[in-house]
């Protein structure tokens, strides 16, 4: 019997508001893969919550050494690396090895290259991690920026985000260093009411867009939960253009299931009831 797809999720563990960990491992459980876990930071609560001088706030660097020393002593394969937010800009040389020596022929490295949102890097971040994070991010066969990130790693202003697909089109070809990965640039709007992201796809080079109803807030953690179900879905063996277009839809369902529940914004979206839709697609 073959085994689940066994994914490492590279990221912090926040302990309050849905994201990063605490987001794909249940999704990428319930589409079938197995998530093992290899936090980067420990937060108490994410970035966005104020009061951040109170807040814990602990880097793991050598635990994330020590990990992969033992993982690669056990012989442990993966058909998957998925790597988010960085505790520190020392860090990257660790994911980088870790890349290196996980990574076999079929293995997807996944890059989401969190560093920030709304037009500026979070407040953890430096510009030297924001460089570094960009060195990482090439080494991926897929990174899903948003519009800031995105401007960080192409050196462009915000303001001067794409508005046109023919705009978006261009971010993404330059994205994808002359095809050689894929990318998918997420918080992408061209009319009102609308909002979703474009795809540049390396197996085929072909470009294309998904759009859903924009809901009147932004939650954190949803590139979180955008990133997850993507690859989800590419690790059961569908095209990067149905995992883009089932990620905008269970985003944007999510968002208005929690909107209906009147739950705070900062605690992100409740997609928990909703998981049953992934494990029957």
């Amino acid at each position: 019997m073959k085994r689940a797809p066994r994914v490492a999720a590279v990221q912090d563990i926040s302990g309050f508001g849905r994201c990063s960990m605490t987001v794909a491992l249940p999704v990428l459980s319930a589409m079938g893969a197995q998530c093992c876990p290899l936090p980067t930071a420990y937060l108490s609560a994410h970035t966005a919550f104020p009061e951040l001088g109170k807040a814990a706030f602990l880097v793991l660097t050598r635990e994330l050494e020590q990990t992969q020393e033992h993982w690669a002593a056990l012989g442990v394969a993966l058909d998957a690396v998925y790597s988010g937010f960085i505790g520190s800009a020392g860090q990257i040389a660790a994911i980088r090895r870790f890349y290196e020596r996980f990574r076999g022929a079929d293995t997807v490295v996944l890059c989401d290259p969190v560093m920030g949102d709304g037009g500026r890097p979070y407040r953890t971040y430096t510009p030297d991690m924001c460089r570094a994070m960009g060195e990482l991010a090439a080494l991926a066969d897929v990174i899903t920026p948003n519009l800031t990130e995105a401007a960080l790693l192409l050196g462009e202003e915000y303001a001067d985000a794409p508005g046109s697909e023919t705009a978006a089109r261009a971010w993404l070809e330059r994205l994808s260093r002359d095809g050689r990965r894929s990318v998918v640039l997420t918080g992408l709007s061209f009319t009102g009411g609308e909002i979703g992201a474009g795809y540049f796809d390396a197996a085929d080079g072909r470009t294309g867009f998904a759009m859903a109803r924009q809901e009147p807030a932004h939650f954190p953690g949803t590139g979180d939960l955008f990133a997850s179900v993507v690859l989800g879905s590419l690790l059961r063996g569908e095209a990067l253009c149905s995992g883009v277009r089932k990620a905008v839809e269970f985003v944007q369902r999510c968002a208005r299931h929690t909107l209906a529940l009147g739950t705070p914004v900062l605690e992100g979206v409740q997609f928990e009831p909703l998981l049953r839709e992934l494990m029957e697609a």
